[in-house]
């Protein structure tokens, strides 16, 4: 059997506007099984809030969480981290919201 080609004489009609749109969209947006497992994987340290272009926050909780790893050798790390895991806790609950936001931006950042 062979592939079904189009005739030599048949134009292609290209794709319109908004499948071009909806392409671009499926390509960029965000997914929120890739930003679950950065939180479960490298939740401490903020990946998932850097995945998700929250970029103030996830310096935050980077600087926290390497502080807090420093500090624990004068056991006052320990205070960071327990703000840390409490913080990382919180986030697994958020996380849908943070996914659904940046592809919100990203909708708007298209329809300009």
């Amino acid at each position: 059997m062979s592939a079904s080609i189009p005739p030599p004489t048949a134009r292609v009609t290209p794709p319109s506007d908004d499948a071009i749109a909806m392409m671009r969209y499926d390509a960029a947006k965000k997914s929120a099984g890739v930003a679950y497992a950065l939180w479960f994987f490298l939740g401490y340290f903020g990946a998932h809030r850097f995945y998700l272009e929250r970029t103030g926050s996830a310096v935050a909780m980077l600087t926290i969480a390497l502080l807090s790893f420093l500090l624990t050798i004068v056991l006052v790390g320990f205070l960071g981290l327990i703000a840390m895991g409490i913080w990382w806790f919180v986030d697994a609950f958020l996380i849908q919201g943070m996914v659904r936001d940046s592809n919100d931006r990203l909708i708007d950042q298209m329809r300009r």
